[in-house]
């Protein structure tokens, strides 16, 4: 992959964005294969990445977002100049095979040092292999035209091009005017209030809840006979509003609301999007360093100090939460030797977020450069937080248990750059927003020792999350 040094001004300089265009369009016609090329441009770090969803104008095409409020981190992206779909159990070997090649004949330009800068794909894969909602696919790919930016002090855009061997100059320059146009006019808006709805989405929470009981008690037979440790039941509810929900005003909630979460959105071009904020990563690589998290077992929050320091207590010393909480850290340990790695767990600690906390413990490990995140992130989907044990037994239940199709809930969402930097999250506390539609997913671990009752409180409230956002 060529990266050509920062030799222009972040303003318009249509002879040395034709020099670059001659370049890397002389190899497209050379090589008789199309060619991308990324120009990167710094930006002023007080501009929302956020605005980019609400003015964008590709409508008809896949969108991304991706922040993490207490990281100081924001990215949106819009439009695709490519994109690739795969579905079966190969589908993440296939991903990795394609966005590799997308790199092999990949140019970035610009200010390659800010935080961001170059091309970044994003991908959402489904839970299944072989299902997924309408517009979707089981395996995701977008490479957008247009990426915006922010970490901390520091702002960035970034337009990326399909050069073909029959693209011209002019039109190469007129799309990257209109995608410069489109930042500019972001340094001078706001976003839009969010819209008064005449009333709040209706759904039936005695009716939609009964098939979670029910689960639950066949998992509990199905654990006493031995046939499973641990299953992880989930429960989509279905909202309906009287107008078509705003996807924009539902992250500007989910990011204030669950700061410590990632508050993401994976957009199809049929306008739908897939959106949430979830408190679990799966993996994150920087500099050839593996990051990922065990997150399981669960407590509400207290009302009070005193009352939440005791649900705390009573988490970290529950028997049956330890169990759920260790079988995910001894999975994914167990998944990353199997890959050859030495991973390393860091103390279980806690995770308190909003409304609910979790046992939590960080596992890291230095990864060889012939490792591409997709492996690791293939190797770990789906963990047993998510899934349960043995691993496929309890696949197999869930597709008897639950009474629909999980589609991209609890599956890998994220972004890798060029440089073999990525990061996804399982995409939990989340929402499938069509038009006026929304489906929103829950989920609880269930062991022997399990109640019913309170594990219907605890998927109550974690449905919270995406319930109040679109209420």
């Amino acid at each position: 992959m060529p990266v050509l040094p920062y030799r222009f001004s972040p303003a318009y300089d249509a002879r040395e964005l034709q020099s670059l265009f001659s370049s890397v369009s002389v190899r497209a016609r050379q090589r008789g294969v199309a060619q991308l090329l990324s120009l990167s441009y710094p930006l002023d770090p007080a501009v929302d990445p956020l605005l980019l969803l609400q003015c964008n104008p590709f409508l008809n095409q896949p969108s991304a977002y991706w922040e993490h409020p207490s990281h100081q981190v924001a990215i949106a992206a819009i439009g695709q100049v490519d994109g690739a779909c795969f579905t079966g159990e190969e589908r993440f070997l296939r991903a990795r095979h394609w966005l590799t090649t997308q790199h092999h004949h990949l140019t970035e330009a610009g200010d390659r040092d800010r935080p961001f800068a170059g091309l970044h794909a994003f991908s959402a894969f489904t839970f299944t292999a072989h299902a997924a909602p309408p517009g979707y696919a089981p395996a995701m790919l977008i490479i957008p035209q247009l990426q915006v930016a922010r970490h901390g002090q520091h702002g960035t855009w970034s337009f990326n091009y399909r050069i073909e061997p029959s693209t011209t100059l002019a039109t190469f320059l007129a799309q990257w005017q209109r995608s410069e146009a489109l930042v500019q006019r972001l340094s001078t808006i706001s976003l839009a209030a969010k819209p008064a709805s005449p009333a709040p989405p209706s759904f039936d929470p005695a009716h939609q809840f009964a098939p979670f009981t029910t689960a639950v008690q066949a998992a509990l037979r199905a654990i006493e006979r031995g046939q499973l440790s641990k299953i992880v039941i989930a429960h989509a509810v279905d909202l309906l509003s009287r107008q078509r929900f705003s996807v924009v005003s539902a992250l500007d909630t989910l990011r204030r609301h669950h700061s410590d979460c990632y508050t993401f959105a994976i957009g199809n071009a049929q306008g739908h999007a897939f959106i949430g904020a979830s408190p679990e990563r799966l993996i994150r690589v920087r500099d050839r360093c593996l990051h990922t998290d065990a997150l399981a077992g669960s407590a509400p929050r207290g009302d009070d100090p005193h009352t939440d320091r005791e649900l705390a207590q009573q988490l970290l010393t529950s028997d049956k939460e330890r169990r759920e909480h260790d079988a995910v850290g001894d999975y994914i340990v167990a998944q990353l030797r199997a890959l050859g790695l030495d991973p390393v767990r860091s103390p279980r600690q806690l995770l308190q977020l909003r409304n609910i906390q979790h046992l939590w413990t960080p596992i890291t490990a230095p990864i060889p450069p012939t490792l591409h995140p997709l492996d690791i992130v293939a190797q770990l989907h789906p963990t047993p937080a998510v899934a349960g044990v043995p691993m496929a037994v309890a696949c197999d239940r869930l597709q008897e248990y639950e009474t629909f199709d999980r589609g991209l809930y609890a599956a890998p969402i994220g972004w890798l750059d060029a440089a073999g930097n990525s990061e996804f999250i399982v995409g939990i506390r989340s929402a499938l927003i069509c038009d006026r539609q929304a489906r929103l997913y829950g989920g609880a671990g269930i062991v022997a020792g399990s109640d019913p009752d309170r594990e219907l409180r605890e998927i109550q409230l974690k449905l919270q999350t995406m319930l109040k956002t679109l209420q």
